[in-house]
């Protein structure tokens, strides 16, 4: 037993405070102004755009350094394989990040997370374009990864405060192309500027302006979206207002424990990988997709510098049909949107999560079928480059189709774990993608363009089976998680 504490100075303790519950602060109801929701639209578009940016802002630094890569091992004197470390570490940085930006974002807001980790990206990755060493280089990379890792984990929480039900998906579309069209974009930008005076150093120092641009953006100007921390703002100037002391917000009361945090952020999101097989097959799935793009980064010159003798440069603009096939993913799923919400309003704004899956019966398709295209066009030059460039149509389409459903699924599969959820999701995803660099130009090497794309089109075909599976079976398997009760 402890010590029995005083109030000190001989006094008596005062009599029992009243009712906490009276002193709690709230909305006014669900049409308060305050409330993120009932923004006026302008404001909302306003806060979207700038953390959508942000999130363009860190996919393209992972992959615009690729094009530069052999100019900067030959200046450390190294292989071409450890230099690929300066991409691989980058997206590792993704799957570290979020047990830091992740609670960070519940803890104190939104607004705090993002700045500071666009902020912090900005210096690594002038660590980086400054970097005298190979080490140097590829461990801020990492850390640079580490803090764009904050705009993965956040940027939907931000949406999904400004957004109810009705219009989140497709905030979330938006979001979800601007983490594709980055490292799409990323190779011509950076092989244009590794083949100018400006040299490889500048595939850093660009985005690293960049991020420091919308840092400091945010840092004056982005407002908090977390409801909860509106309310902390409101309490506290209510405790000014009347004097009372005792006024306070739901989120002042939560006290920080680090075994919490480490069992939601990081226990919880492996359990739950290993636990339950919708996250496990959907995020496998989800992790094959992002680390193809990856891979691209590597078959794509192989393809255009190696067989159709394309300049530095000039070989990364076949990227853009990628990018075209992902916007029109975009528009497809955003057209779909008329549909779900009427069926939402149907069903008493009761989100099904398996409604969120329509998009990927076309789009997985597409997708294995825009992989062998690829690799059986791409792999001579007796055929037109253009035959490889137009399955990149495809594969984009495919990409978005696939990825962007299914990423809406598992959050409304386990919306109470939503942040765990994502946690297990970008851990599983980042780390497998990681590893896609490392190995893709061997293999294509090894293999041939032709066959090792036949390698990679038939793991595509053997995973279009799962969402389909989840859009028959996910509501009897979610029945029998133990996550709730």
């Amino acid at each position: 037993m402890g010590e029995k504490l005083q109030l000190g100075q001989g006094r008596p303790f005062p009599p029992p405070l009243p009712d906490a519950q009276d002193y709690i602060v709230d909305f006014d109801g669900p049409d308060d102004p305050k409330h993120p929701y009932n923004w006026r639209i302008f404001r909302k578009l306003f806060a979207s755009i700038l953390v959508c940016s942000g999130t363009f802002i860190v996919s393209l630094t992972s992959a615009i350094f690729a094009p530069g890569l052999e100019n900067a091992s030959a200046e450390f004197g190294v292989s071409s394989e450890v230099g690929q470390l300066g991409t691989t570490l980058y997206v590792l940085g993704f799957a570290s990040g979020p047990m830091l930006w992740a609670p960070a974002s519940e803890l104190s807001g939104r607004k705090w997370p993002l700045t500071i980790a666009m902020l912090g990206g900005g210096i690594f990755t002038i660590g980086s374009a400054a970097s005298k060493d190979i080490q140097t280089l590829i461990i801020c990379r990492f850390f640079a990864g580490m803090c764009g890792a904050s705009q993965l984990t956040v940027v939907p929480g931000v949406l999904a405060d400004v957004f109810d039900n009705t219009y989140r998906g497709m905030a979330i579309s938006l979001y979800a192309l601007t983490v594709f069209v980055g490292p799409f974009t990323a190779p011509f930008i950076g092989g244009f500027i590794t083949a100018s005076y400006l040299g490889w150093r500048w595939t850093l120092y660009l985005p690293a302006v960049l991020s420091l641009a919308n840092g400091a953006i945010s840092l004056f100007i982005l407002e908090e979206t977390y409801p909860p921390c509106l309310l902390v703002t409101k309490a506290a100037l209510l405790r000014k207002q009347t004097g009372n002391w005792g006024i306070h917000a739901k989120q002042e009361k939560i006290e920080i424990e680090f075994l919490w945090l480490l069992e939601k952020y990081f226990t919880r999101p492996l359990k739950m990988l290993i636990t339950e097989p919708i996250i496990l097959l959907v995020s496998l799935y989800m992790s094959f997709i992002y680390g193809l793009v990856y891979a691209l980064l590597e078959a794509y010159p192989l393809v255009f510098q190696a067989v159709h003798g394309m300049e530095h440069g000039i070989d990364g603009l076949p990227f853009i049909g990628l990018t075209i096939g992902q916007v029109m993913a975009c528009s497809y799923i955003i057209s779909q949107h008329k549909g779900y919400a009427k069926k939402l309003l149907e069903n008493k704004n009761v989100p099904v999560p398996e409604w969120r899956l329509s998009p990927t019966i076309l789009g997985a398709p597409v997708f294995t079928m825009g992989i062998f295209w690829f690799g059986w066009t791409g792999f001579t030059p007796a055929i037109h480059w253009a035959a490889p460039t137009c399955a990149g149509i495809f594969i984009g389409f495919g990409v978005l189709c696939v990825f962007l459903p299914c990423f809406n699924y598992l959050v409304d599969s386990y919306l109470p774990l939503a942040a765990s959820t994502v946690a297990a999701n970008i851990i599983l995803r980042s780390s497998v993608a990681a590893g896609f660099p490392l190995f893709t130009k061997q293999m294509f090497q090894n293999m041939g363009i032709q066959w090792a794309s036949t390698l990679l089109g038939c793991l595509a075909a053997i995973m279009i089976p799962i969402p389909i599976a989840f859009r028959a079976y996910g509501p009897a398997l979610r029945k029998k998680s133990k996550l709730f009760p």
